[in-house]
């Protein structure tokens, strides 16, 4: 599987984050032609080679029209939508924006359809947040992890006067995430940098194991004087072997609920991102039997799966912690058999062997419709699967 590693050296902005697509190799002109296909915008793109503390580094900017026309949410949405983009990029895009903008809405106490980007720029943050969609996909990367995140101090200027450092968006998006402050007295990470890292990332903290194929370093605009101000980016394979995922787990006890509601609630979790979600029986004071709740998840959705956790149960506390999670290499495939495409799910274990597994839902749905048992097509699946 090829994955990324995001070192932030000096932090990370939109424009670095593209800087550092286009070092590892993404055309310039590719990029320029995609971004085209955004209806309306009128952007120039400038990319150049710049020494930072003698490392070679690549600087993108976005010029825009002075009087670029403020857009909310909504109108950005559209015309992601209305673009000539492929599906997956515009879903990445509008992912990545969803964050900013649900950020944004809640400190300014709006809906997030009537946020307007201004503190980062219009056309300046669209152009951003789909040309890191568009590398991504034009590079391949299947999953990114990033180091901890360093956060400058101080007071920065916007429209709304002086704002703390880091603002207060930028916070927002980072919360539940690893940071830690550096004796800097400026914005290390911007809000479209923080909402890409918290929609891209995957674990947060050291390199993965990863055979290491290629680096590409990404610089912004300012220069500081302890610290280099570079994000770089590790591309390669990743290493089966080491392959741990960084999770949480968020649980609680219920002692006083429905339990025909525990379907509804898992769902819910599922739906929302969990990786996984499991029931157990307990005996908590005074003997009275409970069910104990637990999701296994990314850090990135800790709000998002609690949220849900309050509001569809009766429970008043939430317990979380972190978890570290090992997975082998997996792909699915489809299998076809006498009775119909199966999916098939395909793990490789340690010593290189492999083993399959079909996926139940096919199963069942072959076997409902063709009145057979569905022990008969699993061996046919597994049968036609072991050639």
């Amino acid at each position: 599987m090829k994955i990324a590693y995001g070192d932030l050296i000096g932090g990370v902005s939109g424009d670095m984050f593209v800087a550092a697509l286009l070092d590892l190799g993404l055309s310039f002109r590719k990029l320029h032609s995609e971004l085209k296909k955004i209806p309306t915008l009128k952007f120039q793109l400038k990319a150049r080679k710049k020494l930072v503390h003698s490392i070679r580094a690549t600087q993108f900017h976005v010029i825009c029209a002075k009087n670029d026309p403020l857009r909310s949410w909504k109108q950005i949405r559209e015309l992601i939508k209305r673009s000539k983009l492929g599906t997956e990029i515009k879903t990445t895009g509008v992912e990545i924006f969803t964050r900013l903008a649900e950020a944004e809405a809640k400190i300014h106490g709006v809906v997030p359809d009537k946020v307007h980007f201004h503190e980062v720029g219009a056309t300046d943050s669209i152009v951003d947040i789909m040309a890191t969609a568009i590398g991504v996909h034009e590079l391949g990367i299947e999953s990114f992890c990033f180091s901890r995140i360093p956060l400058g101090r101080g007071v920065t200027r916007s429209l709304h006067g002086p704002l703390p450092v880091p603002g207060p968006a930028t916070l927002e998006l980072l919360t539940g995430l690893p940071v830690f402050g550096v004796d800097i007295e400026a914005e290390t990470v911007t809000p479209t940098g923080a909402a890409i890292l918290r929609t891209l990332g995957k674990t947060f903290g050291a390199q993965p194991g990863m055979s290491v194929e290629i680096i590409g370093y990404g610089t912004g605009q300012k220069e500081f004087t302890n610290r280099p101000n570079l994000f770089r980016l590790i591309l390669g394979e990743s290493d089966l072997s080491s392959q741990t995922e960084e999770m949480i787990v968020i649980e609680t006890n219920i002692d006083d609920m429905n339990p025909q509601l525990f379907d509804y609630v898992m769902d819910c979790l599922f739906a929302a991102g969990a990786r996984d979600v499991f029931l157990a029986p307990i005996q908590m004071k005074k003997n009275r039997p409970a069910t104990l709740l637990s999701a296994i998840a990314e850090p990135r959705d800790r709000e998002k799966l609690a949220k849900i956790i309050f509001q569809e149960t009766s429970t008043i506390g939430i317990r979380c912690y972190p978890v570290a999670r090992m997975i082998l290499r997996r792909e699915s495939t489809m299998v076809k058999t006498r009775f119909g495409e199966v999916a098939v799910k395909i793990v490789e274990l340690p010593d290189g062997s492999k083993r399959a597994a079909p996926e139940y839902d096919d199963l069942k749905r072959i076997a409902t419709a063709k009145k057979l048992s569905v022990k008969l097509i699993h061996d046919e699946v597994m049968r036609v699967a072991g050639k």
